[in-house]
């Protein structure tokens, strides 16, 4: 265990990252698969890898590769599609127990998140043993694992947990430290051997403008001066990764992290060509989206669609409106007008749905318009405030029926109600999937 110090550190940053998550998730309910390789994602021709076992990785295998291509590496792997409720089940278990040594949690994702136990040192000890009894008590209460970062520097702790990970090997996991602490004296040591692309925002159009400079390591972007940075990557960006490559990252650990935006995609088994299909689809992404605004208990005021088509080409719309809204059928009227402005001859691959500039819903005001309707007589009305009365009413049907009880007519078929949840087909669709018709 690399720099374990019984000395309390100045700010201790914990970056726990578990090891092969959605994996581990699956061989816990499904013991008999290990010591195989297994795959989880997409198991369809168009879906990709989120995880895969350090067997399958052995082989290659990593995760956002085409499943297609992770067959040929490993034509022996079990490909399992992905159940994003029982890894949120799971990942809820695991943030409960970070949260028994701090309350300043922040997660990243399902299975990652920033401890800052700086206040936690003088009760619980020095902040590496504080992550061994983390790494221990997620082993003995849920039979998982993980790597665990120790920095006073929060992106330096996430640099080290990937430093502590397993290493593959065909028979599994094999070694790794577990745990890599990263000392304020040690930081530039650590950081500057390390690739360029290991920083923050580094990506490949920025990678490419600093290798024309001779950049290949983070040591080589440190020994640049912060104006040249600035006039290769621009001022923002030259700022922000010479700051990093020099080891300073002053940002906190955010336990209430309110989400820029909240949206659904959906990558089709086939090509769509047919619009009235793809509107079909749109209104039952919106209503998912709707669902999860009320649950949070936001509203957005912009609405976004996502066309990914056939060739992979992308393209984003957008409507803003003077006033926040949280109910499908808002979302859905004003994706289909967006939608109205896209041709999808040529194949539509993936559809996405999502609502951003997000506030509390009850700061949303009453528009002049639903005031008028509401006072109207008799009124059956079409305004947003009878829409978000409608939406709350299927709320309470869905949380005690279930949420196939009641939904937009348009998402109905021969097996029911098509309803979008959250985590479906997020890494495309399954091998067994084919296009509703």
């Amino acid at each position: 265990m690399s720099g374990l110090r019984a000395r309390a550190l100045r700010r201790a940053i914990l970056h726990v990252d578990m090891d092969a998550f959605f994996v581990a998730v699956e061989l816990l309910d499904r013991p008999e698969l290990r010591g195989r390789p297994v795959i989880v994602g997409g198991s369809g021709t168009r879906g990709v890898v989120a995880a895969a076992s350090y067997e399958a990785r052995a082989f290659g295998v990593h995760s956002a590769m085409p499943s297609v291509r992770a067959r040929r590496l490993c034509p022996d792997a079990v490909f399992l599609d992905g159940r994003h409720a029982r890894y949120g089940e799971v990942s809820r278990a695991v943030m409960t127990i970070f949260r028994t040594y701090t309350p300043l949690v922040e997660p990243i994702s399902l299975d990652e998140a920033f401890l800052d136990v700086t206040g936690s040192q003088r009760l619980l000890g020095a902040a590496p043993l504080i992550a061994t009894s983390v790494r221990a008590q997620v082993h003995d209460e849920l039979g998982l694992t993980c790597s665990v970062g120790v920095a006073s520097v929060k992106f330096v702790a996430k640099l080290a947990s990937e430093a502590a990970k397993p290493n593959a090997t065909p028979r599994g996991a094999d070694g790794g430290l577990g745990v890599k602490v990263v000392d304020d004296e040690s930081i530039l040591s650590f950081l500057h051997p390390l690739p360029a692309r290991a920083l923050w925002g580094v990506g490949p159009a920025t990678l490419a403008r600093l290798e024309r400079l001779g950049v290949s390591t983070v040591g080589d972007i440190a020994r640049l001066r912060e104006d040249q940075l600035v006039a290769a990557i621009g001022d923002s960006a030259g700022r922000h990764l010479h700051a990093l490559a020099n080891g300073r990252d002053d940002r906190e650990v955010e336990p209430e992290r309110r989400p820029k935006s909240i949206g659904h995609e959906e990558t089709f088994a086939e090509d769509f060509h047919d619009r009235t299909a793809l509107e079909h689809e749109l209104v039952r992404l919106a209503d998912s989206v709707g669902a999860r605004l009320r649950t949070h208990d936001l509203a957005g005021r912009t609405v976004n669609i996502k066309v990914r088509f056939h060739d992979f080409r992308t393209i984003t719309r957008s409507v803003t409106f003077p006033s926040p809204i949280d109910s499908g059928h808002a979302i859905g009227a004003a994706g289909r007008s967006l939608l109205d402005h896209v041709d999808p001859s040529p194949g539509v691959r993936l559809l996405g749905v999502s609502v951003s500039g997000l506030a509390d819903e009850a700061t949303r005001q009453l528009t002049l318009d639903d005031a008028l309707a509401a006072e109207r007589p008799g009124s059956e009305g079409d305004g947003p405030s009878r829409w978000s009365d409608a939406s709350y009413a299927m709320d309470r049907i869905r949380a005690r029926f279930g949420d196939t009880a009641i939904g937009p007519a348009s998402v109905a078929g021969e097996r029911g109600l098509r309803i979008k949840r959250q985590g479906d087909q997020q890494w495309g669709p399954g091998a067994a999937e084919r296009d509703p018709s």
